[in-house]
Order: structure tokens, then sequence, then C-alpha cells
């Protein structure tokens, strides 16, 4: 067995189990200080990836190139299964996101998400019917490859400003039928809406952590099979550079560094977990 099929062998064991958190990075450093925290999985996240080449997320800004070298390099920094954020899957058509699927594998990881959003602030969310159409592409490209791959399939709603419990289900029950792996709907407003999404469809169902959900016990107890962090490791890592270098532009003072690794504190841990 090859070693991306044995990770992903892994993954997908993972889903049977008791809940997990899966961690997601921006880049290959954060995959290799994570690798050693005991998380389970590592996943990549497009806001995070957005972020650190200097640009806004959500407006199409990361090419589909950028994306997978990035997913790429992730995946060669870790010896844990990686799944991909692979936002809308870069494409407009079923054919486009399957063949994005196919080049998702080719780059190392062994799942992927894709989500239902547009990118158009007008209509953020596609029809049901193109969204399921792209999923079951998806599904069929996952399906062709010689490894068992972890397609997740999104439900946007909540985080483009459409708060419809009742479609949200719809739309994760659809694509169920089209044979998504894991179902995720972000944003979900709190534990009733996360148990009723959770007692709604028979596959896995990944929750995106923050204040308002819980912890992991709490999320496991509403049914909740997979937790993700998002963009939050990343926006916490953008978070103390941005508290450093606010000491030193409005104090002219250097007492952050009081709180953060040693440089051979860095080194010894990026030594200890290169694959």
């Amino acid at each position: 067995m090859s070693d991306q099929a044995s990770r992903a062998e892994l993954f997908q064991r993972l889903h049977e189990k008791d809940v997990f958190v899966v961690a997601n990075v921006a880049d290959a450093g954060s995959a290799r200080l994570l690798t050693g925290l005991g998380f389970p999985a590592l996943a990549t996240t497009s806001a995070g990836l957005a972020f650190a080449l200097g640009r806004a997320d959500g407006g199409g800004l990361v090419t589909r190139d950028e994306a997978l070298a990035n997913a790429a390099a992730i995946a060669a920094a870790t010896v844990l299964p990686v799944s991909a954020d692979l936002e809308s899957g870069y494409g407009r058509t079923p054919e486009e996101v399957a063949e994005t699927v196919r080049l998702a594998a080719q780059a190392g990881v062994v799942g992927c998400s894709v989500e239902d959003a547009t990118g158009v602030p007008d209509a953020p969310v596609l029809d049901l019917a193109e969204a399921v159409d792209r999923v079951a592409a998806a599904v069929e490209a996952a399906r062709s490859l010689p490894f068992g791959f972890v397609l997740t399939a999104r439900a946007e709603n909540f985080l483009y400003g459409r708060p419809d419990l009742a479609d949200t289900i719809a739309r994760l029950q659809a694509f169920e039928a089209a044979g998504a792996d894991v179902l995720y709907a972000p944003g979900l407003p709190d534990a009733e809406a996360i148990r009723a999404v959770c007692s709604s469809v028979g596959k896995p169902v990944n929750v995106l952590a923050g204040p308002a959900t819980g912890s992991v016990a709490e999320l496991a107890a509403l049914g909740v099979r997979r937790v993700s962090v998002g963009s939050a490791f990343a926006r916490a890592a953008f978070g103390g550079l941005l508290a450093a270098a606010t000491e030193v532009v409005e104090h002219g003072t250097f007492g952050f560094p009081a709180g953060i690794p040693t440089y051979a504190r860095m080194n010894s841990l990026l030594e200890k977990h290169t694959p």
C-alpha cells in the first residue's frame, strides 16, 4: 500500500470512530508544528492561504494552481492525512470541479471539500440542482482514484447571510444522496441547529469550531463526527504578529519576545517533526 493510500485509509477510519479535530494549517511550517501535538489529521485553509499571500479571502483572488501547490507543500510536510479546502472547486462546471479533485489527489491529499458558493455577491449560493451536479461530479472523480478519497460537501448558506436551516439541511441531504462522504455547513448558529443537521443526515458531519459551538465533547454529544478550525489558527498567528508589531510601532518597546518560542525551540520543533 502506498503512503498516500495508507493515509487515506487512516482518514476514512477516523470518520468511523468518535469525534476528532482536524487542524487547518496555512503552510508547511504550521503543518510540521501541529503534527507533533496529537492532531490525527490536517486540512488546508483557503482563507489562511489568502492571508499568507497578502490577499483578502472570498474574492476569488487565489488560483487553483496556488491552492494545489499549497496543499502539496502541506501534505509533503507531515505524516498525517491532509484534506484540501478547494473552495468552490475552482471552476463553474461539474467537469472543472471533477478535474480539481483529480489534481488535488495528485498533489498528495486524501480528501477535499467543495462548496456551493458562487463568489457572486448578489447570488452567493448556487441553485440546488447545479450544486448537486457539481458534488456528483466531484464524487465520481474521487471514486475513480486508486485509493479512498474523502469528499466533503459544504452548504454555505450561513456564511453568506442566508440563515435558512431547512434549506441547508435539504442541501446536505441532497449532497449525501449524490455520494458525498462528509457533510459540512459552516456557521451554524447554535447547538440546536447543529443537532438538527446531525440528526437529519446519515453521513458524518463536520462542524466549524468557535466560541459559540462549545467543546469537542459537547459537539460529540450533538452528533458531530469531525471538527475543524477553519482560518482560526492562521488568524491567531497573524494576530500574534499584529500585537507584537503594534507594540513596537505604538510604544517603541520590545516586550513581545517574552511569550514566544525561542529560536532554538523553533528549530528543535521543526527538526523533530520533519517527515
